[in-house]
This record gives C-alpha cells, sequence and structure tokens, in this order.
C-alpha cells in the first residue's frame, strides 16, 4: 500500500504556513489579527532557530522544533477527523489515537523534507475572509518567488479556548484535507479495513525513519 505524500505545491503551502513568513515591523504585526499573529508567531521563532548550524538537517532537532512549536498551531484532532471522513465516526478510540499518531509522524517527515527544499521566498497577507461561525476565519496569503506567478494559498483557522490553530490549507483551490482523505479513503476501501491502512503507515513511517527521514520517499 502507498499513501503518498501530498504534491510538492502543498508542501510548500505547509512550509510557507509555519516556516516562512518574513518577520513584520512592531507596527505591521499589531495590525495582523489573531489567527495571522499565531503564524507570525512560529514563523518569528523559526526565523531564529534556522541560524543554528546544521539545524535544516538534524531530523531530532527539527522534530523536537515540530513538536513545541508548529503542532501547536495545528487543530490536529479536526484535522484527522476531516481526512479520514467517514472513516472516522466508525473508528474505535484505538484507532482514532494511533492514526493521529501516525499522520503526524508522516507529516513531520513532510516538514522535515520542507526545511531543505524551500528557500528564497517570501509571504504576504491579504484580507481575511470571515465566515459564518464567528470562531472561524480563511486566512488569505499570496507565496512571492523570484521569476514565479505568485501562489495563492489560504488557512482555514478555527478559534477554541482563545487559541487560534488551522485545520486545512488550499493551495489555489486544492485542499490538503481532500487530498489525503481521497488517498487514505481510497486505501481504506481497497483494503477493507481502517486497522490495515494504519498498520502499512506506521510500518512505512518506521522503515523511512530509520533509513533516512530527510529523504524523498521512494515512488
Amino acid at each position: 500500500m502507498k499513501i503518498m505524500y501530498p504534491p510538492r505545491f502543498i508542501l510548500f503551502a505547509v512550509f510557507a504556513l509555519f516556516f516562512g513568513l518574513m518577520p513584520l515591523s512592531q507596527a505591521m504585526a499589531a495590525e495582523l489579527s489573531a489567527p495571522e499573529q499565531a503564524i507570525e508567531e512560529a514563523s518569528n521563532k523559526l526565523k531564529v532557530k534556522m541560524q543554528e548550524p546544521g539545524f535544516t538537517k538534524d531530523f531530532k532537532q527539527i522534530t523536537v522544533f515540530v513538536e513545541d512549536v508548529i503542532y501547536p498551531h495545528m487543530d490536529f484532532d479536526r484535522l484527522s477527523a476531516l481526512v479520514l471522513g467517514k472513516n472516522w465516526k466508525t473508528a474505535t478510540d484505538t484507532e482514532k489515537s494511533q492514526f493521529k499518531q501516525e499522520f503526524k509522524i508522516l507529516l513531520i517527515r513532510a516538514y522535515s523534507r520542507a526545511f531543505v527544499e524551500f528557500h528564497d521566498w517570501s509571504v504576504e497577507f491579504l484580507p481575511i475572509t470571515k465566515e459564518d461561525n464567528p470562531n472561524k476565519v480563511i486566512v488569505n496569503t499570496q507565496v512571492l518567488q523570484p521569476g514565479h506567478k505568485p501562489i495563492k494559498i489560504n488557512y482555514r483557522m478555527m478559534e477554541a479556548k482563545g487559541e487560534w490553530k488551522a485545520y486545512d490549507i488550499l493551495i489555489e483551490g486544492v485542499s490538503l484535507v481532500t487530498n489525503y482523505r481521497t488517498s487514505f479513503n481510497a486505501e481504506i476501501e481497497k483494503t477493507g479495513s481502517l486497522a490495515s491502512v494504519i498498520a502499512d503507515l506506521a510500518k512505512r513511517n518506521k522503515e523511512a525513519l530509520a533509513k533516512n527521514p530527510l529523504a524523498k520517499e521512494a515512488s
């Protein structure tokens, strides 16, 4: 069974969300909304971390950083539930816990590769889109790269207990959640078991981490 990593442009978007926003002046930062400030806070911490020699090539350091700084800005429970869709409703508590853990490792591996794949670009905030639910917004941005057209990247964020967290990313209209949901649900339908898909994902994660965490997934 093969669970695909997100396309390169989705990796880019994940990287842009947490790792690449240019530090803002205090005046500009004061103009940001709460969800935008959550993104900016994580990016500023990364800017400092990126100055440490060898950081981008040390998977253990990256993992610790993701756990401590990046992961808290993701609504991972909501993200996992949306990715599994209907299969989340029928999953046992054990399966939900196991899937969240292995899916998190999968994303950490993707994050880690993004550290060494993307550079020399910046992100510009665009006006926020408000939704019917006052606790939900879409943070709109565009990624600027020398010699390339801007890429529109939107982040669905939700406020809970005073914190804004991302639960989906849309790149030129394509959803990270939808991309993974299609992949995982196809495998669940094929094997007839969420448990077997989780076990296979765990096996692949273990093998990849033991071999070379920063290497690209084999085709």
